[in-house]
Formats: structure tokens, C-alpha cells, sequence
């Protein structure tokens, strides 16, 4: 139950935070009054109606996902798209029910108030969530697949950075003489699958090697509805610079051929 409450919480207050991002701004621009020129209650009414679609908008940028860091340039860069599609929104709705909105420099500072807002309480809540999710016992259990620097380096980093996926054991399709990675426990080779899913309450595997066995895992977590994750360097990609994109609808994994730097933003 604590995911679907942090997640509850976190929309929520995400509204509440734009609607109060709005408020200031209307404050600020008229002065610390309700002013009689420009009546509050018909401007609080409209961005009411407007947190709503900017939250959907919001969503469709995945802002939400557990393993977004919340402080990364391109997530802080769809929050302040998400904030200026609201400003735009509410500017539309305002003129459609009570005529031409008297202040760009109003949404000026419900563009710029809502974008800091909602971005500084997303890194603080993202702390909060971290925190709560890898408390004993994990809500997102990850098995990870293989002994190796890749598999070590992974979960020292998971662990380190208080990933929401935490790792609660470690299985290698050769065997090994490691007992435990980073006081992630090594309970020995892939014959233990089935059981290590079952009895570990795994929510995630994430696969670090053994590529000739990437069918039998897939199918798997599939048969337990598992989400399952695979390194580039299982198949060999090294130059760390991979990633997803889309080929006529289906996904492909991309490596970019340098070739200009402003080639990324048409590629």
C-alpha cells in the first residue's frame, strides 16, 4: 500500500502546488489585496479547472516514474514544458469565459513560480519516496542476473543513490565464489530461478550477462508478471551513449555515429 499512497499523495500535491504557484502569482502582480479590478475568485476558478489538464499533460511525460531522477535537466526541462502548456491553457480558458486576460505579466509569473515550485518539490519529494519505498521490506524487489564489474558497479550505485528497485539477491548463470555484492546476497546459479522469483517476492530482474539466456529470463518474468530489465553490455554495447528510440512503432536500441553533435537533435 505504500506505493499507490506515495503516488496518490504526490499527484495531489502536485495540484495543490499549482494551484498555489497561481495564487502567488496573482498576489504579486496586484499586490498583497483581493483587487477589485481584476476579481480573485473567477481567476482562482479558472486555474482550478486548468490544474487538471496540466496534470494530464504532466503525466504524459512520465515525470512520475520511480526511476526518473527528478533532477535531471530533461525532467526538469518536461515540468517546465507541462507548466508553460498550462499558462497557455489557462490564458485560452480565461478569455473564453470572462474576456481578455489584462496581465502578460501575470503569467509571467504563474509561468515562472509554477515551473520552480513543482520542480523543487519534485527533487524533495523523490528523496521522501526513495526513503520510503526501500524500507524493510521492499516494495520493488530486483534479482539481478550475473557476477560481474557491470552487475557490481549497478548495485553499489543502486544502493548508493537509494534507487526505488533495491537489490535483494544476485544469481549467476556459471556460479561463483562471491557470497555477497555490496551485502547483496549471491544464492548461487540460474537452477535457483524459479524459487529465488517466488521466494524473494522479486517485482524486477535485471539482467547483467549471460545472453544465451535471455529467452528463458524474459519468459519468466513474463509468466510472473515481472518487469524485466537487460544492460546494453549483455549484447555487447560498450560506448555508453545507447539508447531507446522508435522505428516505424517498434522500439530499437540506438547508438548514436557521432557524427555531429547537432545531429542529435534530428536523429
Amino acid at each position: 500500500m505504500r506505493y499507490p499512497f506515495l503516488i496518490t499523495f504526490w499527484l495531489l500535491s502536485d495540484v495543490l502546488l499549482f494551484i498555489t504557484s497561481y495564487v502567488l502569482a496573482y498576489f504579486v502582480r496586484v499586490g498583497w489585496i483581493f483587487s477589485s479590478d481584476f476579481p480573485f475568485t473567477p481567476y482562482l476558478s479558472i486555474v482550478t479547472l486548468v490544474a487538471i489538464p496540466w496534470m494530464i499533460v504532466l503525466l504524459t511525460t512520465r515525470s512520475f516514474s520511480i526511476t526518473r531522477p527528478q533532477r535531471s535537466l530533461r525532467n526538469l526541462g518536461y515540468i517546465a514544458y507541462a507548466c508553460l502548456v498550462g499558462t497557455a491553457i489557462f490564458a485560452l480558458g480565461y478569455y473564453f469565459l470572462f474576456g481578455l486576460f489584462f496581465s502578460r505579466t501575470l503569467l509571467l509569473y504563474a509561468l515562472i513560480a509554477s515551473t520552480l515550485i513543482i520542480s523543487l518539490w519534485h527533487i524533495a519529494f523523490e528523496k521522501v519516496l526513495r526513503h520510503v519505498l526501500r524500507m524493510d521490506p521492499p516494495v520493488f524487489r530486483a534479482l539481478i542476473i550475473g557476477v560481474n564489474r557491470e552487475s557490481a558497479a549497478l548495485i553499489k550505485l543502486m544502493n548508493q543513490k537509494k534507487n526505488p528497485l533495491t537489490p535483494v539477491a544476485i544469481l549467476d548463470g556459471t556460479g561463483t565464489k562471491e557470497t555477497a555484492i555490496d551485502g547483496v546476497p549471491v544464492l548461487g546459479k540460474l537452477n535457483k530461478l524459479e524459487e529465488t522469483l517466488v521466494n524473494e517476492k522479486i517485482t524486477h530482474l535485471i539482467q547483467c550477462s549471460d545472453m544465451e539466456q535471455s529467452i528463458n529470463l524474459l519468459s519468466a518474468c513474463r509468466n510472473r508478471n515481472i518487469s524485466y530489465m537487460v544492460l546494453p553490455s549483455v549484447f555487447g554495447i560498450v560506448e555508453r551513449d545507447e539508447r531507446v528510440e522508435s522505428l516505424e512503432g517498434k522500439p530499437v536500441t540506438s547508438v548514436s555515429s557521432r557524427k555531429s553533435a547537432l545531429e542529435w537533435f534530428f536523429q
